[in-house]
C-alpha cells in the first residue's frame, strides 16, 4: 500500500475499505473462505482501487476465495457505487495481503534467535 498519500485519500481508502468488507459479508458464494478486508489503495485520479485480503485456511481455500472475489467483483462494486458518492466508482482489483504471513515469519524467526541464544547462555 502507498504510504505518500493525502489525508483525503486515506478517507476515501478507509470508507471503500469499510463498504466493501460489508458488502463482502452479504455475498453468499460458497467459495468465500474467512475473508478480511485489511486496506484499499485507491489511485489519485479515483478510478481504479486495489483492495488486500487476507484468507485464513489453506492455499486452496485461498485461491476458492479469490475465484470467488472474482466472481463477485462487479456486485460489490454496484454496491459499492449506491453507498458511496463519488464522481467516478472505482474499478476493484483484489489482491492478497502478503503482510500477515510476512509478520508471521519474521515472528518465528525471531522465536528461533531468542531459543537459540537461551540454549547457548543457558
Amino acid at each position: 500500500m502507498r504510504r505518500d498519500t493525502t489525508p483525503r485519500m486515506r478517507k476515501v481508502n478507509e470508507l471503500l475499505r469499510e463498504v466493501i468488507a460489508d458488502a463482502v459479508t452479504s455475498l453468499k458464494d460458497p467459495g468465500l473462505g474467512f475473508l478480511t478486508i485489511t486496506g484499499v489503495d485507491t489511485s489519485p485520479d479515483l478510478r481504479t482501487a486495489v483492495v488486500f485480503y487476507s484468507v485464513l485456511g489453506s492455499q486452496e481455500d485461498r485461491e476458492a476465495t479469490a475465484a470467488a472475489l472474482g466472481r463477485a467483483t462487479p456486485r460489490i462494486q454496484a454496491i459499492e457505487g449506491s453507498q458511496i458518492r463519488m464522481k467516478y466508482t472505482p474499478r476493484l482489483t483484489f489482491l492478497v495481503d502478503v503482510s500477515i504471513e510476512e509478520g508471521e515469519k519474521i515472528d518465528r524467526l525471531l522465536r528461533d534467535v531468542i531459543d537459540g541464544s537461551e540454549r547457548e547462555w543457558g
